[in-house]
């Protein structure tokens, strides 16, 4: 086991870093062709920080491992809301002014529902597949049109403020950086997903439940440092909008992507216990994030709904691992 160990660690660590290098070369060639900070918010950041969901389920479907693909994009949108959002409520309460999340929430409860309907019958067909790419272009036309209207909102003013906080680089070094970051996502992708595989074989755990574990808070670590960053610098909508984002992503494009390349049979536990627990959770975000309850109507995930998020997680793994073996 020492091999597959040294491949998932190792994989993490240089999937992580070539993330960051990638969104850095992506967002300074953005800049330099003169795209607006808004836009390279909405477009290029959030591409590249699921870019490693993406390409470690596209590289899973491509291997004949279906599990981890789904897994990912599913685990990653539960690590995203109950550890991540959890771990960051209870350093920093999350208050939500931005009236762009607000519009967001809901359409994310709306894409999750499309979502569970598309795998009911237990199978991501190419034609499930290209719904979810479909309504995927459909939601980044209206986010950036969305956007676009609403410079002044919070959300606006804090990417803006993001932005300007990165160091400037010229055009040559930003298109390097680009390429040298998709090539190593490439790279560590594949050692991670080679990893992955073999450690389930081992230890007989589905690929699922390493997709679902494992690969899930992996891929999911990009979002984990930029949310923390932006709490601790008090931009709290960018913290919460890094997380709504990541999840429209996860559900719509990353899933989309694999289920094209390969389309995938799945087990009834996906949409009996991960689909339920997915949805549970984005529903209380939806609550905690609109305010609903609350006197004043404002939107705020506290200490106490961070430390539910975060139970939840430590409860939704214990019991994954305890029924995997």
């Amino acid at each position: 086991m020492y091999l597959p160990s040294l491949a998932i660690i190792g994989g993490l660590i240089l999937l992580i870093w070539s993330a960051d290098r990638f969104v850095d070369g992506a967002t300074a060639t953005a800049r330099a062709f003169g795209m607006p900070q808004l836009l390279i918010g909405i477009v290029i950041i959030g591409f590249g920080t699921s870019a490693p969901e993406m390409i470690v389920s596209a590289l899973s479907a491509l291997n004949g491992n279906p599990g981890i693909a789904l897994g990912n994009a599913y685990g990653s949108n539960i690590t995203n809301i109950a550890l991540i959002l959890g771990l960051t409520a209870l350093i920093s309460p999350l208050a939500v002014n931005s009236q762009a999340l607000k519009q967001e929430l809901p359409m994310l409860i709306f894409i999750t529902a499309i979502s569970a309907l598309l795998i009911y019958d237990n199978e991501v067909s190419r034609l499930d597949a290209f719904v979810l790419l479909f309504i995927f272009f459909i939601y980044m036309s209206w986010s950036i049109i969305n956007g676009l209207k609403n410079k002044n909102d919070s959300l606006a003013r804090e990417i803006t403020e993001e932005l300007a906080e990165q160091e400037e680089m010229s055009l040559k070094q930003a298109l390097m950086w680009l390429l040298v970051g998709l090539v190593l996502l490439m790279t560590s992708s594949q050692l991670l997903v080679w990893g992955a595989v073999e450690f389930a074989h081992y230890f007989g755990v589905s690929d699922l439940v390493i997709g679902l574990t494992i690969v899930a808070v992996g891929t999911s670590l990009p979002e984990l440092a930029s949310s923390l960053a932006a709490a601790k610098k008090d931009q709290v909508d960018l913290a919460v909008g890094n997380i709504i984002g990541s999840n429209l992503f996860n559900t719509l494009a990353v899933v989309g992507i694999a289920g094209v390349i390969s389309p995938m049979q799945i087990g009834p536990e996906v949409f009996n216990r991960d689909m339920l627990v997915m949805s549970a959770l984005t529903v209380a975000l939806l609550i905690f994030g609109l305010g609903f309850g609350r006197s004043k109507k404002a939107g705020k995930i506290n200490r106490f709904e961070g430390l539910l998020f975060f139970v939840c997680y430590i409860v939704y793994n214990l019991y994954l691992f305890q029924t995997a073996v």
